[in-house]
């Protein structure tokens, strides 16, 4: 197997919640471990808080989560974003009009400086994403 960078992310308390979500933009198999099934916290209130989520598109895609313990800081912030890109444009538009649709575009997907159609939101998880499809024909 080679060696592969996945992004993963980290909640409180909305794991479960978000990666469901961005199953139902991605699509493929969602796979969920809570506390309660490693027997990795001593804390009741985490039992059923997510410790491993791994979302797998049939494209190949994998996306990571989970909610950060009580015990760890959490401290959201925009220092991380998830680019998506590629030549199909009816699929990256499809991610595009699922995420921004509950968030907010912060630039909007129109043809960029170096050709392709380039677009970024912030998902209703505070996630930022950047799509770029490439090789569109301007219109």
């Amino acid at each position: 197997m080679s060696t592969r960078l996945n992004p993963y992310l980290g909640f409180r308390d909305t794991a479960k919640e978000a990666m469901t979500y961005y199953q139902s933009v991605f699509g493929g198999e969602l796979a969920l471990s809570t506390f309660r099934d490693f027997s990795a916290s001593e804390d009741e209130s985490e039992l059923d808080k997510i410790m491993h989520g791994m979302l797998t598109t049939d494209s190949g895609m994998v996306l990571m989560a989970a909610d950060t313990p009580n015990s760890m800081d959490y401290s959201p912030g925009n220092t991380f974003s998830i680019s998506l890109s590629g030549e199909d444009e009816a699929e990256l538009r499809g991610y595009w009009d699922r995420l921004s649709g509950d968030g907010t575009v912060t630039v909007p997907l129109e043809v960029a400086p170096w050709g392709d159609r380039f677009g970024m939101c912030t998902d209703k998880f505070g996630v930022a994403w950047l799509i770029n499809i490439a090789g569109v024909p301007q219109q």
